[in-house]
């Protein structure tokens, strides 16, 4: 395949992770305590990181939750949407470089996945901590806990169910261009 028809394919491919990150939160949207536990808008973040390359992960994850924010008002993007658009943005870089790197292997895209969830989460942290300066609002160790680990527990055991099962079934159909 050429070096353009696979710069087309990453960039419709990144659009469907795009339009899939405004869409997924309405799924879990009627209850939002839910859908902060199943993070759906992770989901094709890593995706696009593993089938487009760190770019377009980085690109979509970045953009996503900023996009949703403005559109739709969720997440709201003070200090939320800025704190994710970050943990994102790692999650697309971490995802896109290290399945580049590693092994095409399913306990290499495990691997991945936990090091890109623990990458991204720090980065929220981080991100969440000078926001929370600039803003005069308070975010505890306690809050990073809560936020990154105690009520994700439940996304990320959904992630780690979901997004190695598609990834392989992205790999035997031919559809990954992260090359």
């Amino acid at each position: 395949m050429r070096k353009e028809q696979k710069n087309v394919l990453r960039l419709v491919y990144s659009a469907i992770c795009l339009a899939l990150c405004m869409v997924l939160p309405f799924l879990t949207g009627q209850i939002p305590q839910i859908g902060q536990m199943l993070s759906p808008m992770h989901i094709p973040v890593f995706l696009c990181g593993f089938m487009c390359g760190w770019p377009w992960g980085l690109a979509v994850g970045f953009i996503a939750p900023l996009l949703r924010g403005a559109v739709f008002g969720i997440p709201v993007l003070v200090p939320g949407g800025i704190s994710m658009a970050f943990e994102l943005a790692t999650y697309g870089l971490i995802a896109g470089i290290l399945y580049r790197v590693f092994p095409k292997k399913l306990p290499y895209i495990y691997l991945t996945l936990v090091i890109g969830m623990i990458s991204g989460r720090i980065v929220w942290g981080i991100v969440r901590f000078i926001v929370s300066g600039v803003t005069q609002s308070e975010f505890t160790f306690e809050m990073f806990m809560a936020g990154a680990l105690i009520n994700a527990i439940p996304g990320i055991i959904l992630h780690l169910v979901l997004i190695p099962v598609i990834v392989q079934a992205m790999q035997k159909a031919k559809l990954i261009v992260n090359d």
